[in-house]
């Protein structure tokens, strides 16, 4: 199989908020966009798009999944985490999950977008358990 691009759709009761919030403080910007609809790229990531879809669109299938995403998380990984950290809490983001390091060099965060989507930020570190010496992410 050869895929030439990847997405990740999310059902929210917001797209417009959640498609703001993901191009002011992640960089996003909008691919394409209709009512109950927004596909955002990033100038970093190319080849992939968040998609945003309104809840309750009759065209969302399958209809068993519409407005669930329970333990969802969108994950993306960056450099200097510290960094970032420090500027999405200067500019309001609400963090869930404030910046840990794993023994096995994971160094992340968890936000909340206004729909609730949970996005983690994170970087592999040296990790602080031999046990996990040669590991990364």
């Amino acid at each position: 199989m050869h895929i030439t691009a990847t997405a990740i759709s999310l059902n929210v009761p917001d797209v417009a908020a959640s498609a703001a919030w993901a191009k002011d403080h992640l960089g996003f910007t909008e691919a394409m966009a209709a009512d109950g609809f927004s596909s955002l790229a990033h100038p970093e990531a190319p080849g992939f798009n968040l998609i945003y879809l309104q809840t309750g669109l009759p065209t969302f299938k399958p209809a068993s999944a519409a407005g669930r995403a329970d333990g969802l998380l969108v994950v993306f990984t960056v450099d200097d985490i510290d960094a970032q950290y420090a500027r999405l809490q200067d500019e309001g983001v609400e963090v869930v999950t404030p910046i840990e390091t794993e023994p096995w060099g994971e160094r992340y965060f968890q936000m909340a977008d206004p729909s609730g989507v949970i996005f983690q930020l994170v970087q592999w570190v040296e990790p602080t358990d031999p046990q996990y010496a040669g590991v990364t992410g």
